[in-house]
């Protein structure tokens, strides 16, 4: 009788803990749980989380759905080339409000707004990315539901942790150094992604 029959375990359990696992540990100091501490720092936590989960809810479903194809639909040049114009966008915003920044009070921006380009951030980040193709092979293997509901609950708790750390840096670091930090982060993020289009 097989162990997980005599404990009672739902068969989906085994291969959701599974991904779960796999999943958390190799997204941990990825540059989406980067782009979650950076934004972080600097915004409502809130939007920011949001908008990763959401993005990870997406990439999961067509990882699960249509497999390691997916990042076939965009050439990997060019999506490369789309990240790191974002990265380096929100890398100079941050560098230009680093010097408008007196350390006093900083207008909060829409939450909308921060949700939305954490969504855009993460979603074209990760398209196509190793956790991307790790739960796409794992679904062709296991329960794709399971895997889905596992790979995403590890997301979301890497994109928490993320904005976890974040919020714990604003409160030590002064505003200005905080967006300069943000800049230099960015500008390095969108270096990677050059990198891969040449």
């Amino acid at each position: 009788m097989p162990l997980f029959d005599s404990l009672s375990i739902p068969a989906w359990l085994v291969p959701a803990f599974t991904s779960f696992g796999l999943i958390f540990l190799a997204e941990l100091g990825d540059k989406s749980q980067l782009v979650c501490i950076t934004l972080a720092a600097r915004h409502r936590q809130a939007p920011v989380l949001v908008g990763a989960v959401l993005a990870f809810v997406v990439l999961n479903t067509l990882a699960v759905v249509f497999g390691v194809g997916l990042a076939e639909w965009l050439p990997e040049r060019l999506l490369a080339a789309i990240v790191a114009v974002l990265f380096a966008v929100f890398g100079v915003l941050a560098l230009r409000s680093s010097l408008d920044c007196d350390d006093g009070e900083v207008p909060e921006r829409p939450g909308h707004g921060i949700l939305i380009a954490t969504f855009l951030m993460i979603l074209l980040a990760e398209m196509g990315d190793k956790t991307q193709i790790a739960v796409a092979g794992l679904a062709s293997n296991l329960e794709p539901m399971a895997v889905w509901f596992g790979s995403t609950l590890a997301l979301a708790a890497t994109s928490a942790l993320g904005v976890t750390i974040g919020c714990r840096m604003l409160s030590g670091v002064p505003m200005q150094r905080l967006h300069q930090l943000s800049g230099v982060i960015f500008l390095l993020l969108a270096a990677g992604a050059l990198f891969k289009v040449f």
